[in-house]
């Protein structure tokens, strides 16, 4: 039982703790309050039934309140309901959400920097070309990430992502190579050295494993389980500015008739509100474009005053809107909410949204942080592919499944 918080810290430090429903300090009901007397009161719901649950938590940023130095909470994890899993597998490491992982068609991953040939300041598994790594090791590393998710089985799709609501289905083209078609155009753009600009790639053939890179920005992985679709989406804030989940979903369901009740949606690890801090103009373009828009920010511990001219050169500095050092930040966006609230506008249902509670700028020890780590860093990957039918895995896998069925059924 962590019983006090009255402790200065020098760098973020991750702590493994017993809470319960009454505060430590006090010992007065808290609805799941770690220290109630200090106001550090994280969003905890009550015991179960009064008994007591294990978190991980993330502590950083002290401040003076009260006379004391108190830690800021960046993220909770619930260790009693594991919806991701860490995978490792040749000295690679990578997360699987547990409910794709129940699927034995299905072959998907969010990588991490576990493993790899990369130095620093790309230190690990990168899978991204970036001017601070050498394009031969990012080559072994893709390489062998892919060899150990399924190797020769697969073949890896990708598209140039610019922070567009723009989709693409991957085929094959009667050479057997890699062709994109606009979701219900049957013209298709062959696969050339750089292929097309876009943020959702989707597809219904096995063999094909859709891929996507990120180093903050939120990835999605979609996956129908009654039509046998798979999409992979990269978001951003101005992808999701765009609304490009939620189109994706509508993409699904105009190429390949997905219902979207059906589909199952998952949210890998990217900067979490606890450390996206983001300009009056990003928070202004969401309240334009989503109505109650609210409850996608979080205020700031602090808030600085107001820049008196915090637009007159927008368009002239170098850095994104709201990305730029010299702007006044505004709010925390949470990405997460807002893939949340697109999917459920697009028809998801909320128990089929399932996300990792992994905050990529805080944990920069298991992946790469564009923000964190000030640009020169390298990228990590999410992968989502259907198995071909000869596969062994999916043999094995879709064998132990009919077998529990089969019990199932007899009991």
């Amino acid at each position: 039982m962590l019983s006090s918080f009255s402790l200065r810290l020098s760098s973020p430090v991750f702590l493994l703790v017993t809470i319960s429903n009454r505060c430590p300090d006090c010992n007065a009901a808290g609805g799941g309050s770690i220290c109630c007397k200090g106001g550090f009161t994280p969003p905890l719901g009550p015991s179960v039934d009064g008994q007591t649950r294990r978190y991980r938590i993330k502590l950083s940023h002290c401040h003076a309140a009260a006379g004391r130095l108190l830690p800021v909470l960046c993220y909770i994890q619930d260790l009693g309901t594991q919806t991701f899993k860490m995978v490792s597998r040749g000295g690679l490491g990578w997360l699987e959400s547990v409910r794709l992982s129940k699927l034995p068609w299905l072959v998907h991953a969010f990588s991490t920097r576990r493993g790899g040939l990369s130095p620093a300041p790309c230190a690990g598994l990168n899978l991204g070309f970036t001017e601070s790594d050498r394009r031969e090791r990012v080559e072994q590393n893709r390489r062998r990430f892919l060899e150990l998710l399924g190797g020769k089985d697969f073949v890896p799709a990708a598209a140039r992502q610019v922070h567009s609501p723009h989709s693409w289905v991957v085929t094959r083209d009667r050479a057997d190579r890699l062709a994109y078609q606009l979701p219900g155009i049957e013209d298709s753009v062959p696969a050339a050295t750089n292929p097309p600009a876009g943020d959702g790639l989707m597809t219904a053939e096995p063999g094909i494993l859709l891929t996507i890179r990120i180093a903050d920005c939120l990835p999605a992985l979609l996956a129908d389980p009654q039509r046998r679709v798979v999409a992979a989406v990269h978001a951003g804030w101005r992808g999701a500015l765009a609304r490009v989940i939620e189109k994706s979903v509508g993409d699904m369901r105009r190429a390949f008739g997905s219902d979207p009740q059906k589909l199952i949606a998952a949210l890998g690890p990217s900067i979490h509100a606890c450390c996206y801090e983001v300009g009056e103009e990003v928070v202004e373009a969401f309240h334009g474009s989503f109505a109650g828009a609210d409850r996608f920010f979080r205020p700031l511990p602090q808030r600085p005053p107001a820049a008196p001219d915090r637009h007159a050169i927008l368009f002239l500095s170098e850095y994104p809107p709201g990305h730029a050092p010299e702007h006044v930040p505004a709010a925390r966006l949470d990405l997460t909410a807002v893939a949340r609230h697109q999917l459920a506008s697009a028809g998801v249902k909320p128990a089929n949204i399932w996300v990792a509670d992994y905050c990529t700028a805080c944990r920069t020890d298991l992946f790469f942080s564009h923000r964190q780590e000030g640009g020169r860093t390298g990228r990590q990957a999410a992968a989502i592919g259907i198995r071909r039918s000869g596969d062994p895995v999916n043999t094995q896998r879709q064998a132990k499944l009919e077998n529990r069925n089969s019990k199932i059924g007899r009991a």
